[in-house]
């Protein structure tokens, strides 16, 4: 399965799938112009992903902002892999947040009560 590797830019961030290691990662701002559009083939990767996933996939999330509609998106994302955990397989969230910034803190928590997939909290230096 070929991996996913997107650079990041001002409005959207930077992704790199990869099915062979079993890590995924997204990092940067998420504001784009239609976030559907953008979060699309991700999730439809996961999908594919998920049919024949590693024994471990460790999801890393480092935002530093994202807009409502790319929420929608990663709580998208978030439900494509709360289907892998669903059948057996371990999946862990790196949530990670810069030290001062409770709103993505709080972000993290609100998706960790949403979907059952492990997460992990990881506080950051500014």
């Amino acid at each position: 399965m070929d991996p996913i590797v997107i650079e990041g830019t001002p409005k959207t961030p930077s992704v790199n799938f990869n099915a062979t290691t079993g890590v995924l990662e997204i990092k940067g701002r998420s504001i784009p112009e239609n976030s559907i559009e953008f979060y699309k083939p991700l999730i439809e990767w996961i999908e594919k992903y998920g049919s024949a996933p590693q024994p471990k996939t460790i999801v890393n999330i480092q935002l530093e902002y994202f807009n409502t509609s790319s929420s929608k998106c990663i709580l998208d994302v978030f439900k494509r892999l709360e289907a892998i955990v669903n059948n057996g397989h371990d999946v862990l969230i790196n949530w990670h947040y810069e030290e001062d910034d409770e709103d993505m803190l709080e972000a993290g928590e609100d998706y960790q009560s949403i979907i059952k997939v492990p997460f992990k909290m990881i506080e950051v230096e500014a």
